[in-house]
């Protein structure tokens, strides 16, 4: 029987490394410490976004949603319309993404989170709980702060699994 290739290791990887991240994002917190939790899944969205666009995508960011909708007990379509929004937005950016350094991809990736919470926050305004401070971007920015570890982790990790 011949060796699985790495193209058929892929599928199995990318939907583990994103169930961790779904893990990681509903994994209970002290109160004072929510605020400092960085966004996993929407950053493990990003990351295989721009690692395998032809394999991950809004369906993805759709089908995560819902989980983390369903995990979460919020308004059924909410985290499931942002981590597509973030989906598309990734979709939008992928060819400058690529060409650019880990300090820009950074920055890339602060703004594209920033802005799918920043859409979080205005539908949470139109769902009643209003918040009027700037606290709701920290996610981002930590996000932003390890990109530049978790894309060189994964990337590492993906070339050890294919080589093996």
């Amino acid at each position: 029987m011949a060796p699985p290739s790495a193209a058929n290791l892929a599928l199995p990887w990318i939907w583990l490394s994103l169930l961790l991240a779904l893990c990681l994002q509903v994994m209970p917190l002290a109160e004072g410490w929510q605020l400092w939790r960085p966004d996993w899944l929407g950053l493990m969205l990003v990351y295989w976004c721009m690692k395998t666009p032809y394999r991950v995508g809004v369906f993805h960011g759709f089908v995560l949603g819902l989980l983390l909708d369903l995990i979460e007990g919020a308004v059924l379509g909410h985290n499931a319309l942002l981590l597509s929004l973030l989906a598309f937005l990734c979709a939008l950016v992928y060819p400058r993404f690529r060409a650019y350094s880990l300090v820009q991809q950074a920055l890339m990736v602060l703004v594209l989170l920033g802005s799918v919470q920043l859409a979080d926050q205005w539908l949470r305004t139109l769902v009643g709980s209003f918040s009027i401070h700037l606290a709701f971007l920290t996610p981002s920015l930590i996000g932003a702060l390890l990109w530049p570890w978790f894309a060189t982790l994964f990337n590492l990790l993906g070339r050890r699994l294919a080589r093996d």
